[in-house]
């Protein structure tokens, strides 16, 4: 188990007792909007190789400086460091991005159900670089659901579902009861691995666009025996169940290309088990 610091903090309480924490003031919004604009200007690089702008959306942290800055910003591995202790790991970060008018959604679901982690030891940071809304798609939290482990869930592959296999809760879930998490562009919400959390579609004319990024204490293994790719970014880690990459050492190198392509060979075989292969995508995230 991974020592944690002092919970006497709004966050540590918030979060056991709800299951998230949100709003978590991390970046200005002028710097909000220079990562987007970072991002933007990558994924204009990668325009025509589909491949590279599934990596690019999936691995940002390992492609680009400024994500890799994010990941381990110390308002970030602050609250992290609150919740599952001081010695910190990135299990993975990714963009989800709902273009303007999109219908793209994300249905009621619970993270750690798919991950083929051992344990709970685990929270994501979702960080807005644009405002999260209830019209851009923000997303939804049912408080105190993090309690209700490994629940039923059913694979849909709806076309417009964000997720990787459009996974869905097999069991009624109180929407009345659903906290909606508005953030402004620069904050951040944190919420745990097996909270019921969902988001609606875009019906904006602007582009939403959010970052999670998985934190996990270095106990954590994956329970297929894999040794996946991942980011050290505060403390120790005594345990060497994973193989650290190094930061970013420039923009979008070819060693982090490689780093990239590799860890999503991975997690492919973790996150789609028992899925046939012509399911399968290389990315649903869009």
């Amino acid at each position: 188990m991974n020592d944690r610091l002092p919970a006497a903090s709004p966050i540590a309480a918030a979060y056991a007792r709800d299951g998230y924490f949100f709003p978590h003031d991390v970046l200005s919004a002028a710097e909000a909007r220079a990562m987007l604009a970072d991002l933007e200007a990558a994924e204009a690089e990668c325009a025509g190789d589909r491949m590279r702008l599934s990596l690019l959306r999936s691995y940002p942290s390992q492609l680009l400086p400024s994500f890799a800055a994010l990941v381990r910003h110390p308002r970030m591995i602050d609250a992290v460091s609150r919740i599952i202790g001081p010695d910190v790991l990135v299990w993975s970060s990714g963009f989800f991005i709902k273009e303007p008018g999109s219908k793209s959604f994300v249905s009621w679901h619970q993270d750690l159900n798919y991950w083929g982690l051992d344990g709970d030891d685990e929270v994501t940071a979702w960080v807005a670089l644009t405002p999260a809304t209830l019209e851009t798609g923000c997303m939804r939290f049912v408080p105190g659901s993090h309690h209700k482990k490994d629940v039923p869930h059913v694979d849909s592959f709806a076309p417009d579902n964000l997720l990787s296999r459009g996974q869905e809760l097999a069991v009624e879930v109180d929407e009345a009861s659903a906290v909606n998490v508005l953030l402004r562009a620069g904050e951040a919400s944190f919420h745990h691995g097996h909270l019921f959390h969902a988001s609606g579609p875009n019906t904006t004319p602007a582009r939403r666009v959010g970052v999670a990024i998985r934190y996990i204490a270095p106990s954590m293994k994956q329970t297929s025996g894999h040794k996946l790719l991942v980011s050290h970014v505060a403390g120790e880690d005594r345990y060497g169940h994973f193989e650290h990459m190094p930061a970013p050492a420039g923009r979008m190198q070819a060693a982090d290309w490689e780093y990239a392509r590799r860890n999503v060979a991975m997690k492919k075989e973790i996150l789609y088990r028992g899925v046939k292969p012509e399911l399968v995508k290389v990315n649903r995230r869009a």
